[in-house]
């Protein structure tokens, strides 16, 4: 297994003449994006159950940006770290601001949460507590929990013989005071709800009813603590959670072996400091300041809740198979193409190929084309990167093929996908252990480009290098979930230099002369800014003049910088960034000619489309570009990322249609205010209702319907 070569790490140059009322904060732009999605939880024209699941992903995307986030600027607070954002706020005024901003969003995902209660109950689905059931269902309960839950649950007190228990991450617990009757001691118990426990319970169907009832696992087990602690006396149970900072330091330049610096690391998450305390509302105060001095917090660590804290446990009801209550299901189509032609290399040799997931299908394509690599006997070499993918992944069981059937097979996995690294470890030893070559790249830098390349030697003897390039990552699971790009190519020009990028992850290759791609930290930020200056000089020279970039989210300062000077020159920007954006638009001589769309849907957009007009008003003759990377400052430095162009004239159309229709978009689409707040765009009076999401379902039925 090889360890990751060092690179020489590119710190944040701190660009001083930033002015800070330019930009929006990262944080407060990012939980603006997290209320576009508790938004959906409570559109109506959402159907019942997709609602519910926004209100899962709202809590579960708060949850991560907690441990993320608020866990690094604590630090920076406890360092004594000086240094203000980019919009010019101090690591204090920083946390007071997600703080309000969090408290204001409970609210409203408390009161979206009753009203979506009243909705389950109107299509027969009941959500009760213990004591809410009648005799015969709690007996039902009582002797489920006898036989399911007691078994494993740990009461853990405090005592002089027994310490504060260690609170695992984001771990649902039970907080108790205990008397004993005999001594008169009073002593905190805590019992953690295993995550082997379903949060809720199904109660057996009614005789001549069709309705669906749960019971909630945590007042179960709160009406049957009597077992757990016999003779004592239970003053007070509350529910609890914690949340535990993310941010672990790898220590990088220290590291020897990065398997283990990463394995070490993932226990160092598990035991880092708690940033969040969840706990009910109508918790004692003496309670609540036991778990503060405890865990080690401050009061503002400390948020007031009431159920469910998690609101996860609400994903049994989400499942439920009531097609009627949610999304009308959509299965991506396998282009006639794929499905007809039965070798992938000779139709991708017919002409560069563009797809478009989950429209397009991700196992009928990128799936095949690996399966196919990995059982043609022409296909000499197989290179990979793999930043995250699923349980059971297809692609590592066709790299192992591959390796045991003698090819060359090189797997570059990245240790550090953040919640991903236990994973990709397994990942990695499995196919060590089956003859890939496992590769962790350059120490440093994350490999975040998601690309595969293939060399294989022709009927006629001659190499051809076949190369996928995608947006996304290889996970068969979120490819139906998340919308994408990926680019098949047998392009020489674009494959040799794809060639370049893996010399560049597993050896020593100094290259930085890409001529036809982008590479991140070599050439892509440099490039990107001379297309930006390119479109200022053609405004000025009075050609047509145009950017449209879309992306994950918006922060690097010098980019924004030569985006506003390009809107000063009177280039028309439209910039669609799903998450959060940095860049102000609409400001008077600055970003006038700005726009910010936020898309927002079933789907989670993740594609990056960049396009330039390049002097012309006929947009396929502009340049268009695909790949991994956002502008961001760790995408441009420190990453490695690649951008490809999209050379083909038909593909360029495909693009350009994807655009319009997001351009197009009255029903999904949000747009951006100078304040950082955001306006869901909505039809005018007659005007029809346009969703990305479904456009682009139907115009990819259309679209195979009318080929021959």
């Amino acid at each position: 297994m090889r360890k990751r070569r060092s690179a020489t790490r590119q710190p944040k140059k701190i660009n001083f003449n930033v002015d800070p009322t330019h930009f929006l904060n990262r944080d407060t732009s990012w939980l603006h994006f997290n209320r576009r999605v508790l938004y959906e939880s409570s559109d109506k024209r959402n159907p019942l159950l997709e609602r519910l699941r926004f209100l899962i992903i709202f809590s579960s995307n708060l949850d991560e940006f907690v441990m993320k986030r608020v866990g690094y600027l604590k630090h920076q607070i406890i360092s004594g770290f000086t240094h203000r954002s980019i919009d010019g706020q101090s690591p204090q005024d920083q946390m007071a601001a997600i703080r309000k901003h969090i408290n204001e969003d409970l609210v409203k995902q408390r009161a979206i949460y009753e009203e979506l209660v009243v909705e389950l109950e109107k299509n027969d689905i009941f959500i009760f507590n213990f004591d809410e059931l009648n005799l015969e269902e709690q007996d039902y309960c009582n002797s489920y929990f006898k036989r399911k839950v007691f078994p494993v649950l740990t009461p853990l007190s405090v005592d002089p013989g027994h310490p504060f228990p260690f609170i695992s991450n984001l771990s649902y617990s039970l907080g108790m005071i205990l008397k004993n009757p005999q001594t008169e001691t009073i002593l905190f118990s805590r019992v953690k709800i295993p995550e082997v426990i379903p949060g809720l319970i199904q109660l057996p169907p009614l005789e001549g009813e069709k309705k669906f009832r749960f019971v909630t696992t945590v007042t179960l087990v709160r009406s049957n603590l009597f077992m757990l602690y016999p003779g004592m006396d239970i003053q007070q149970t509350i529910p609890f959670r914690v949340s535990r900072n993310a941010d672990v330091d790898h220590r990088e330049d220290e590291a020897q072996d990065l398997l283990i610096l990463v394995e070490e690391g993932i226990k160092e998450r598990r035991l880092a400091e708690c940033v969040r305390l969840e706990i009910h509302k109508d918790t004692d105060p003496s309670m609540t300041n036991f778990l503060k001095d405890s865990l080690e917090i401050l009061d503002e660590d400390i948020y007031m809740m009431d159920f469910p804290i998690d609101f996860t446990i609400l994903k049994s009801i989400v499942d439920l198979d009531l097609p009627d209550l949610k999304f009308k299901p959509w299965a991506p189509v396998i282009p006639k193409a794929f499905a007809e032609n039965s070798n992938i290399f000779t139709l991708i040799k017919q002409g560069d190929i563009l797809l478009h997931h989950p429209y397009e299908s991700f196992s009928g394509t990128v799936e095949k084309f690996i399966a196919a690599a990995a059982e043609d006997p022409h296909v000499l070499t197989i290179k990979m990167t793999l930043y995250r993918t699923g349980d059971n992944s297809p692609f590592i069981r066709n790299l192992i093929r591959a390796a045991e059937k003698g090819k060359q097979v090189v797997c570059l996995i990245e240790l550090k996908a953040r919640f991903d690294e236990q994973r990709n470890i397994v990942w990695a030893q499995k196919l060590e252990d089956a003859g890939v070559h496992v590769v962790y790249g350059i120490l440093g830098l994350k490999t975040h480009t998601k690309t595969t390349l293939i060399i294989r030697q022709e009927n006629d003897g001659e190499i051809v290098s076949y190369a996928h390039v995608g947006t996304g990552n290889y996970h068969s699971q979120t490819s139906n979930l998340y919308t994408d790009l990926g680019l098949l190519t047998c392009n020489k020009k674009i494959c040799n230099e794809v060639i370049e990028v893996f010399n560049y992850l597993t050896g020593s290759s100094l290259k930085t002369d890409y001529s036809d791609i982008m590479v991140a930290p070599i050439n892509m930020k440099s490039s990107f800014m001379a297309k930006i200056q390119q479109e200022i000089k053609n405004k000025k020279s009075g050609k047509p003049a145009k950017i449209i970039a879309k992306m994950n989210s918006l922060e690097d300062e010098v980019i924004s910088e030569i985006l506003y000077e390009a809107s000063m020159a009177g280039v028309e920007i439209i910039l669609i960034v799903r998450g959060f954006c940095c860049l102000k638009p609409g400001i008077k001589n600055l970003s006038e000619n700005i726009k910010v769309i936020s898309i927002i849907g079933r789907f989670l957009e993740h594609s990056r489309i960049f396009y330039f007009a390049n002097g012309s008003d006929i947009p396929t003759e502009g340049e268009f570009y695909v790949g991994s990377a956002d502008w961001m400052h760790r995408n441009l430095h420190n990453r490695v990322e690649l951008i490809v162009p999209i050379l083909e004239v038909k593909l360029r159309e495909k693009l350009w249609e994807f655009i319009d229709i997001m351009l197009q978009d009255n029903r999904q689409a949000w747009m951006l205010q100078e304040d950082g707040s955001y306006i869901q765009k909505t039809p005018l009076e007659g005007e029809e209702e346009k969703g990305t999401h479904m456009a682009l379902m139907n115009k990819t039925i259309q679209r195979e319907k009318a080929l021959p």
